[in-house]
């Protein structure tokens, strides 16, 4: 018998707030929010959900106190109509905001200020619940189109919190992928792959990203092909590996000694009540 895939990670960073949200996916149908607290780096369970969490779709607000996200749970005769796009007071997944979709195209969005969001494909959305503690940003124009699914929002979030896009590529009609890269301490680069990829195989998601770090003046590359999710927090280097989030710092020549501050792989499904 085959070993387990290791469960999915996708981080969200409050760009004002030293707080992030782990969207932890496994099995398929299940997904757990954690608070993770990015001083103490200790983390904090909010919710499951029997859905599917579309993480490139999602979005913490820049103090850290509201997620967006999108999910499909399939139940098309629902009143959420199958799919929807809601906004929750973080970790947790409760919805204070509700729009059905009823569909898997576009939906989810991004936090343009702490109390506003741009709701993509917003005219294809029911309002099925509202709250004053945020609302609409109508105004809010997309620099750019990355079609209908997972890149119409990851993107866009990427290039706002300091990714710049450098290329798009095209590996044949199964895997057309974006790079991106972030610049470094000490002269590197990280080089974020972003792919969509047609049949994927076992254990892997249509919309993946792999990593690697570049010293131009070194001429040196590493590859990181299973660092599922990768960013800068501070000075230091954090990325998702195996079910786990890890954190190094970045030396003149080299990556630190790296530390496992999480392992989310033994995690099993229970049900938590939100606090409102």
């Amino acid at each position: 018998m085959s070993a387990p895939f290791p469960v999915r990670l996708h981080v969200l960073l409050a760009s004002e707030a030293p707080v992030g949200v782990v969207l932890r996916r496994g099995p398929a149908n299940a997904v757990c929010s954690v608070l993770w607290d990015r001083k103490k780096d200790t983390f904090e369970i909010g919710q499951w959900l029997r859905a599917r969490i579309y993480e490139r779709r999602a979005d913490l607000s820049p103090d850290g106190r509201h997620l967006i996200y999108f999910a499909m749970n399939g139940r098309w005769t629902s009143e959420a109509r199958g799919s929807w796009t809601a906004i929750s007071r973080a970790p947790w997944l409760k919805a204070a905001v509700l729009l059905g979709k009823g569909d898997c195209w576009q939906g989810g969005g991004l936090f343009t200020s702490n109390s506003r969001y741009w709701l993509n494909g917003g005219d294809c959305h029911v309002v099925l619940q509202d709250s004053d503690e945020v609302e609409r940003d109508r105004k809010f124009r997309p620099t750019a189109w990355y079609g209908g699914e997972c890149p119409s929002v990851y993107y866009l979030r990427l290039q706002r919190d300091g990714w710049v896009l450098k290329d798009r590529l095209d590996a044949g009609i199964r895997d057309v992928f974006t790079v991106f890269e972030k610049p470094l301490p000490n002269g590197r680069v990280l080089r974020k792959y972003a792919h969509g990829e047609v049949n994927p195989g076992p254990g892997k998601a249509c919309h993946l990203d792999e990593h690697e770090i570049e010293h131009a003046e070194l001429a040196r590359r590493i590859t990181f092909p299973n660092w599922e999710w990768a960013d800068l927090d501070g000075e230091t280097l954090v990325w998702a590996e195996d079910g786990c989030l890890h954190r190094a710092p970045v030396l003149a020549t080299e990556i630190g000694e790296a530390c496992v501050l999480f392992d989310f792989n033994g995690m099993k499904f229970e049900r938590r009540i939100a606090p409102y």
